[in-house]
């Protein structure tokens, strides 16, 4: 059962995990992973954003290491994950059999799943798959894979940050300024490393800069940027590899597993529609409404609301 106190909790001392490594899956790729906190604790499955944002540090503060085993993954060309930014033998189905794997190979037999973002989408679709291996799920930002979804990022975000989307656009030949995706998508994987590398910067530029609730200019180097954007823009253009509202018409076979729905009130990334959609859709979730709030898990409102709810979990 889940429960939620109001009371705030503030984030927990980043410790060293206390195992990690390489696991082959296939495809010439190897996923990075990590072991964190209590070695029996309560197991759980932190799933990052993008896809190709991979998992940092900083993403150890959400967990009491004294309560929960975490398992991060860096998922497909994210990360440390190898080979870095590759798209080849990279889908939606390959991710899954990947947590899957993980799973068996870490001798886990059921977790908690948490994600963000597209980690939202990833979690909702591996319990769809391998709802007996579920034990609740803590989402924050969701995000269903819908076509609608990405073209609110792509077109309709100007409507709250136009600076942002004025400097993203400006990048892009007028001529192409109603094919954003597929444009970008050619740049990041032309053979011309510079191309690449300049066409990553300007994507990743307008995503953070849009992430909270205070527009600011974040930029991000091109090495750093291209494994979000490049793999980004490999699973928008491909519909993130989902039949359409694949999501709610599977939702039935989660349904009796606790959720809890941590949404902000002004995310321009993944607008509360589809939160509160899915919640509607799934009867034993849990949503919340973060007043102010946007996208980010490390906006203060946002992030009390998940270490409260993954501290009362029972």
């Amino acid at each position: 059962m889940l429960n939620i106190k109001q009371k705030a909790k503030t984030f927990f001392e980043s410790l060293p995990s206390y195992n990690d490594g390489y696991l082959e899956v296939g495809g010439g790729h190897s996923i990075y992973y990590e072991e964190y906190g209590n070695p029996n604790g309560k197991p759980i499955l932190f799933l990052h954003g993008g896809p190709g944002a991979g998992f940092s540090n900083s993403h150890k503060g959400f967990f009491d290491p004294k309560i929960f085993r975490v398992v991060f993954f860096d998922q497909r060309g994210s990360g440390k994950s190898i080979p870095y930014a590759e798209i080849k033998n990279n889908d939606t189905d390959l991710l899954l059999s990947d947590i899957e794997a993980l799973r068996v190979f870490l001798n886990i037999e059921k977790w908690l799943l948490f994600g963000g973002s597209w980690g939202s989408t990833l979690a909702l679709l591996y319990g769809i798959k391998f709802p007996e291996k579920c034990l609740g799920f803590i989402l924050r930002g969701i995000f269903l894979g819908s076509k609608s979804e990405v073209n609110w990022f792509l077109y309709d975000i100007k409507k709250f940050f136009p600076e942002a989307h004025n400097k993203f656009i400006s990048y892009v030949p007028e001529t192409e300024r109603k094919n954003i995706l597929s444009w970008f998508h050619t740049q990041l994987n032309i053979k011309d490393r510079s191309i690449n590398l300049k066409a990553a910067s300007v994507w990743a530029e307008y995503e953070n800069s849009c992430s909270t609730l205070e527009y600011a200019e974040r930029p991000m180097s091109g090495e750093n940027a291209l494994a979000i954007s490049r793999i980004e823009t490999h699973y928008f253009v491909n519909d993130c590899f989902i039949s359409k509202d694949f999501i709610i018409k599977n939702i039935h076979k989660i349904n009796h597993i606790p959720a809890i729905i941590v949404q902000g009130r002004h995310d321009v990334i993944c607008p509360p529609f589809s939160a509160m959609n899915l919640s509607k859709k799934w009867q034993a979730s849990e949503i919340q409404i973060v007043e102010n709030a946007g996208h980010s898990a490390f906006e203060s409102d946002i992030s009390r609301k998940i270490i409260n709810g993954l501290h009362m979990i029972k």
